[in-house]
Formats: C-alpha cells, sequence, structure tokens
C-alpha cells in the first residue's frame, strides 16, 4: 500500500505534518497570495472580486459577497451557498470541508477554525496537526466576533451572538452564544411577528 501524502492525511482526518510538507506549504501560498490580491481590489470592482474568489473557493453559488480583508488556507475546501455574505475580517481555516447553506450572514471578525493541535507539546511542536470538517446549514446569521472551533455543525435557523466560541454543534431554530457557545432559546413564531423598530411596544 502506497504511503499517504500529508494532504491526504490532513483530508481523512488524521494528524498530518502542516509546517514542513511541501505541498501544503506551497498550496497555502498560493491562496495567500490569491487573498492578498483579493484584499488589494477596489471596493467597487466587483466583477474582480467575483472573479478571483471563483478561483479560489472551492465551490460557490449565483450570489455571494465576500467583503475585504478575507484570509484561508487552502480555498479548495471552502463551499458558500446561495445569497452568502461575510462581513470584513473573516478568517477561515479550511484544512478540512467548511461548507456554508444558503443564506448566511458572516459579521466583522469571524474565524472558523479547522485546524486543531494536539494537547500534548512533543507532538504540537513537532507541526503536526488534525482538521475537522464545520458546516453552517440555512438561514444562519452569526454575530461579529465568533470562533467556530474544529468540527462544528451549526443547524439551520439559528443566531450565534456576538463574541461567542462555538465549540459543540448547535441545533436548528436555536439562539446560543457565550464562550462556551451554549442554546438560550429556542426561535419561535413570536420572533417573526416581533417590531424591531426601536421605541415601538413589543
Amino acid at each position: 500500500m502506497a504511503k499517504m501524502t500529508e494532504k491526504e492525511k490532513m483530508l481523512r482526518q488524521m494528524l498530518y505534518d502542516a509546517n514542513y510538507d511541501s505541498q501544503l506549504l506551497e498550496e497555502r501560498k498560493v491562496a495567500k497570495d490569491l487573498c492578498y490580491e483579493y484584499n488589494r481590489l477596489r471596493p467597487s470592482d466587483e466583477e474582480a472580486q467575483q472573479a478571483l474568489m471563483r478561483r479560489l473557493l472551492g465551490k460557490t453559488k449565483g450570489n455571494f459577497c465576500i467583503i475585504a480583508p478575507f484570509w484561508c488556507d487552502y480555498g479548495y475546501n471552502i463551499e458558500v451557498g446561495e445569497n452568502f455574505f461575510a462581513n470584513h475580517n473573516t478568517v477561515i481555516l479550511d484544512g478540512a470541508k467548511v461548507r456554508f447553506g444558503d443564506n448566511v450572514f458572516v459579521a466583522p471578525g469571524c474565524g472558523f477554525h479547522t485546524a486543531g493541535h494536539p494537547i500534548d507539546a512533543e507532538r504540537r511542536n513537532q507541526g503536526l496537526e488534525y482538521a475537522y470538517p464545520i458546516t453552517i446549514g440555512d438561514n444562519v446569521w452569526i454575530g461579529a466576533g465568533v470562533q467556530v472551533m474544529p468540527g462544528v455543525t451549526i443547524g439551520s435557523n439559528v443566531v450565534i451572538g456576538g463574541g461567542s466560541v462555538v465549540v459543540k454543534d448547535v441545533p436548528d431554530n436555536s439562539v446560543a452564544v457565550g464562550n462556551p457557545c451554549r442554546v438560550i432559546r429556542s426561535i419561535t413564531e413570536k420572533d417573526r411577528l416581533r417590531s424591531w423598530d426601536r421605541g415601538l411596544a413589543e
């Protein structure tokens, strides 16, 4: 049986050499160069932004918007759904798949981190890490500064409160917040009927 490459290990959710493997180093350089190019485009040059992001990301649908600056590790492991929106300073460390459903809003300063390291210093200092996939459902709003950790699935119709650190799965139709992030309530019909005009009675 042929020896697996470090990239194959990465994609199979095994420990892999992230620091010294030449293939992965080169692929990250390519992605970082594309991110750098993207971040230097004029905000008004939407056509060039769309074209470059379609080169970088693994899968896109018809309508999406990613506000610079944006950074990722590889790009090819990122899939975004219809009407995906990511505000300034989104970071996606995509050693594993990161999938966003339709109608996902990502506020400024959010991170999606598939990569992690062993707790023991010996293996960590060897440059070993793992990558577990992240999945975000449809109709999700992720508040400012949220950090999503390896292996997390966030369901559909979910709101994640600003500043949360999401370390466990979040079920459908939930509002979740905190560090660590916890579900605080369900989203109900009452939320749809609420007036968000400030000063009006609820």
